[in-house]
């Protein structure tokens, strides 16, 4: 059964926060809420994590993983970006966007897209998202919170709850979050790509 934080949107409880934090480094697989609709979230490293999340929506090897992060120091840890693709994804973050880049050996090659060997990177503007990665000390290995049977992403903690009761170890649940998924610019050839039309507005990658 998932244990249940109802977390303030504005000023994250510490204890809970801490709560997640310690679930998650034991390996635990959470949904929490991001700036563009909730999330399925676990260690980098939690291969059973990854398995989980692939069940849970149906996912086969070509999906492209988020790594999401704190700030652009962290994401620079794990993606390769030059110059110049630089300003323009530094512009868009913190933001509803997600980026597919080259991917450093700091990520585990499962998680790569296997022919590509790139990994989607974002960072969240979200106060209870940015709170768990700023304890977590590392990235959120993490995907859309989109059911196989379902066309939009779930949005409601109770009812991610009730859903997913014995498929994750902890929903987060802040309020309102976002409601569309992020956009998804694919920079792996060096021309931005747009993949995904979703929250984030996309005239400066057009």
């Amino acid at each position: 059964m998932a244990r249940y934080f109802d977390v303030h949107p504005v000023n994250p409880q510490r204890r809970a926060v801490d709560q997640v934090v310690d679930l998650l480094r034991s390996d635990g697989l959470i949904a929490y809420p991001t700036d563009s609709c909730y999330a399925l979230g676990c260690r980098i490293g939690n291969r059973d994590g990854i398995d989980r999340i692939r069940e849970i929506r149906h996912l086969d090897e070509r999906h492209h993983f988020t790594l999401v992060c704190q700030d652009f120091a962290q994401l620079g840890q794990f993606v390769h970006v030059d110059n110049t693709m630089f300003r323009t994804i530094k512009a868009s973050t913190p933001g509803s966007y997600t980026f597919i880049l080259p991917a450093t050996k700091e990520v585990p090659r499962r998680l790569l897209h296997p022919k590509k060997k790139t990994v989607g990177v974002r960072i969240p503007d979200h106060v209870v998202a940015q709170a768990l990665l700023s304890e977590l000390g590392e990235p959120l290995l993490s995907s859309t919170l989109l059911l196989p049977d379902q066309e939009e992403p779930m949005v409601q903690g109770w009812e991610i709850k009730e859903r997913l009761d014995n498929a994750v170890d902890a929903v987060i649940d802040s309020g309102e979050c976002g409601t569309v998924p992020t956009t998804v610019i694919d920079f792996s050839q060096g021309e931005p790509e747009i993949v995904r039309y979703g929250a984030g507005d996309v005239s400066r990658f057009e």
